[in-house]
């Protein structure tokens, strides 16, 4: 019997649900340059840290970067594993796929712990098949350091009645890997999640509290016993790092903004969690009738308490972002994994039919897309590509050609082939989103990253450098993602002009395109700036001392880079 023939079987098990999950969360880590925002933030400071050489403290740019470490410890070691056999920004990413493969590991034994071996898979499926995980943890992003803890400390609630030691383990790692990787407002959160094994049906003596302590204490142990290393590599660092951290939570808040952003942001970044797990606690809504019922069904209550003190929480410690917004899927995928196996026939069908429709539709625009940039048809679109990125020239690549093939073909086996089980809607699902994202960075990933990458800019600017790299390039207004793009591609640094007290020969602004920025003084003469394709809001400008500029044959004009 060929592969293709074979039947499939639900629900996911063994290899067939290990590859599924490794593909969800290694394609799309792999293959382009650092794009702009958080990921060249976070790549540049990990491989800052592989090249200075500094201890254990973190910089970027010849700067000081005062953030949690151990994401960017992680990212330099799979760095230093396989940068050998990759390109430093995919071994340095690679740590992304590590932090997100432990969190749905545990997030698996949760869910088995709580709702039994056959409903395991249920969780990890139903969180990456939520829309606002997929791109966060294919970048480079410290946030699931903290991501990858807190499913640790719900997996320690999952075990705590059954395997104490266990839990006591689990929840150790969970805080040790949350004060690390994202330091005391991180950490925060999750502390407030340690008394939830009170509110479920455990005596003040019982042995799991016991357990439970113990963990803390181990936990705080290993903290300690690694930033008393920290000090003594990185004594200042530390001490600033911490000085931050201080002032991060007791400055001003914003705690009704970010609370509003949080519920805004919720309903679309964490489809379809939240309808089943509204399906779920309205099935079970006799529970909710008597407390002593509800201490008993701790795998409602632990995770539904959880959900929302992350909420509430969490605009204390940390701003309303994507990123930050991740932490409250875990519970929520643990909310809704009963829910997604009790939906009634009528609710799973057009969940199904809903699910094949609309990745169906949105594969088909993604080959028209491609079809656009590589043969120029249909030709509305060609130009709308172009329109968008200007420059850009589509290239047929056969092997990526050759993998969205095999990812659309995989897609209609799913369609046709898929037996009739109440699994069936939440695999189609997930394998829908999982098809479209590979199709994404099969086919659209050159597009993508012509336009987010600055890796051709940063080679324009470096070419009217001198060959030997001046001592001193000052910047006026350079957005910290721009200034790691030039210190990452082509290992640029800048000092603040306020600090440069007339030391520097070159300059370097960043401001509108349309409107030049007045300078503090007049002693620069521009002789270059320009642009990333298609971007309307940045335009960089170089310039050097009149008094030492030497002025071009001509016109005098300033060279300007256009893209493409």
């Amino acid at each position: 019997m060929s592969v293709l023939s074979r039947p499939i079987k639900l629900p996911p098990t063994g290899w067939m649900l290990a590859g599924l999950l490794v593909i969800y969360v290694f394609a799309g880590l792999f293959g382009h340059d650092p794009w702009k925002t958080e990921d060249v933030i976070h790549l540049a400071v990990a491989r800052d840290f592989l090249d200075t050489g500094h201890g254990l403290g973190l910089s970027l740019a010849g700067r000081t970067f005062l953030a949690a470490p151990l994401y960017y410890w992680s990212a330099a070691l799979t760095e230093f594993i396989f940068g050998g056999l990759l390109p430093a920004h995919d071994a340095l990413r690679l740590a992304s796929g590590l932090w997100t493969a432990l969190a749905l590991i545990a997030l698996y034994y949760a869910g088995r712990e709580w709702y039994g071996r056959d409903a395991a898979a249920a969780t990890p499926i139903l969180l990456i098949g939520s829309f606002g995980l997929i791109v966060r943890v294919h970048e480079a992003q410290p946030m699931l350091t903290l991501f990858a803890a807190e499913s640790l400390l719900l997996l320690a609630l999952a075990l705590l009645p059954r395997k104490g030691r266990a839990a006591l383990f689990s929840l150790a790692a969970a805080l040790f890997l949350a004060a690390l990787g994202a330091g005391v407002s991180g950490l925060f959160p999750l502390l407030a999640l340690c008394p939830l094994p009170l509110m479920a049906r455990y005596r003040p003596d019982a042995t799991p509290l016991r357990f439970w302590g113990a963990g803390m204490l181990l936990g705080a142990a290993l903290t300690a016993a690694a930033l008393a290393l920290l000090h003594y590599a990185a004594p200042e660092w530390q001490m600033a790092w911490f000085y931050q951290e201080y002032q991060r939570l007791t400055g001003n808040w914003r705690y009704g903004g970010d609370l509003r952003e949080y519920a805004t942001l919720l309903p679309w970044f964490s489809w379809p969690l939240w309808p089943l797990a509204g399906w779920t606690l309205w099935k079970n809504r006799r529970v909710w009738q008597s407390r002593e019922t509800l201490r008993q069904n701790a795998r409602l209550l632990l995770p539904l308490t959880a959900f929302f003190l992350l909420l509430f929480l969490l605009p204390v410690c940390l701003s309303a972002r994507e990123s930050t917004a991740l932490l409250l899927l875990p519970p929520l995928a643990l909310l809704a994994t009963p829910g997604a196996l009790s939906l009634r026939r009528g609710a799973a069908n057009a969940f199904d039919w809903f699910s094949s429709m609309v990745f169906c539709v949105f594969a088909l625009l993604l080959w028209a897309g491609w079809s656009a940039m590589v043969f120029g048809f249909p030709a509305r679109l060609a130009r709308r590509v172009v329109e968008l990125s200007p420059g850009f020239v589509g290239r047929f690549d056969f092997w990526l050609f050759v993998l969205a093939v095999a990812v659309t073909l995989w897609w209609l086996r799913l369609l046709l082939q898929l037996p009739r089980s109440p699994w069936r809607c939440l695999v189609r699902w997930s394998a829908g989103l999982i098809t479209l994202w590979l199709l994404a960075v099969s086919l659209w990933l050159p597009w993508i990253d012509y336009g987010k990458s600055y890796r051709q800019l940063a080679a324009a600017l470096a070419a009217q450098l001198p060959e030997e790299r001046p001592a001193c390039v000052a910047e006026w207004r350079l957005g910290e993602a721009q200034r790691a793009s030039f210190a990452y591609f082509e290992r640029l640094a800048f000092t603040p002009l306020q600090a440069a007290d007339g030391r520097c020969r070159w300059l370097l602004t960043q401001d509108n395109p349309r409107v030049e920025t007045a300078l503090p003084d007049q002693d620069w003469r521009r002789v270059w700036e320009g642009s990333r394709p298609g971007d309307r809001k940045e335009r960089f400008r170089l310039y050097r001392r009149v008094e030492e500029s030497t002025v071009r044959r001509g016109s005098g004009k300033a060279q300007r880079y256009e893209p493409g």
